[in-house]
């Protein structure tokens, strides 16, 4: 992968940190047992579900970008290996993680209580809320969660996200479908199956551009805070000082904002989706 200036200025910036002779010597094993692993492997595997964009998105040529793609990019390049993305449904993310499978999430994944059961958090390296996307003027117009409370309205989630949760608690009486990718979902509110869809704010916007035909809205619903953070094992408080100082290196510098200005406010990426 070619390096961007801002890439190799952010490796620059993790050496200068974490120190360059102990960041060089990548076959001196840490005391950490995920830094062990990865530093002995040449690899640090990434687990993406690839259905978020901006932050994570599919091309035609089934690769795999997006902000979080940048960052994990960062991230192995700071610790001198290879970075080796496994894409995979949301909800099969923080399994993988639990079994070994991968060694860190970083896939717009909500840094929640019941998910800092299972594992640890570093961030939230971006924040978002909760948006509508939908068809209905009555539900664009809502205000919130309590006027869409009812049986006539028929909401989808992605199935094991944080927006499943959101409806189930916020709307109960509603109608509440679940979909195994946000593709899925928005395909169903497209099609009239769901009156709407919830899902993170620019996950719905790109949602809007996309299908220019469909009538779609995109309404934010100032409902939720959501924290987006790096998912990592547990027991290695190692990992958790390196990617936690090397994250606070990258805001402090720019970079994260940089980050934001390209996926965000230039969305020169849209053609290449799938």
């Amino acid at each position: 992968m070619k390096k961007t200036k801002w890439l190799f200025a952010a490796t620059m910036v993790a050496c200068l940190l974490a120190g360059c002779a102990e960041m060089g010597q990548t076959t001196k094993p840490s005391s950490s047992p995920v830094m062990d692993r990865v530093v002995s492997r040449g690899e640090l595997r990434v687990g993406v579900s690839g259905d978020m964009p901006p932050m994570n998105l599919l091309t035609k040529e089934d690769k795999v970008i997006g902000m979080d793609v940048d960052l994990a990019t960062m991230i192995a390049e700071a610790m001198g290996v290879r970075l080796s993305l496994q894409r995979m449904d949301f909800r099969t993310l923080m399994p993988a993680l639990e079994s070994g499978s991968i060694d860190m999430i970083v896939s717009n994944m909500t840094m929640t209580p019941d998910r800092n059961l299972k594992a640890a958090f570093v961030g939230p390296y971006f924040t978002s809320g909760k948006a509508l996307l939908t068809k209905k003027s009555s539900i664009a117009q809502a205000k919130g969660l309590p006027e869409i409370n009812s049986p006539q309205f028929t909401f989808v989630a992605l199935k094991g996200s944080t927006s499943e949760a959101v409806i189930g608690k916020g709307a109960p009486q509603a109608k509440l479908l679940t979909a195994g990718t946000q593709t899925e979902a928005i395909q169903m509110v497209v099609e009239g199956k769901s009156d709407a869809m919830i899902a993170d704010y620019p996950i719905c916007v790109v949602a809007v551009y996309r299908n220019p035909a469909a009538g779609l809205i995109s309404v934010v619903a100032p409902i939720t805070y959501e924290p987006i953070g790096i998912a990592v094992p547990k027991g290695d408080p190692h990992l958790l000082n390196w990617l936690g100082n090397f994250l606070h290196s990258l805001e402090k510098a720019g970079y994260m904002d940089g980050l934001k200005e390209k996926w965000f406010a230039q969305p020169t990426w849209l053609p290449q989706m799938k």
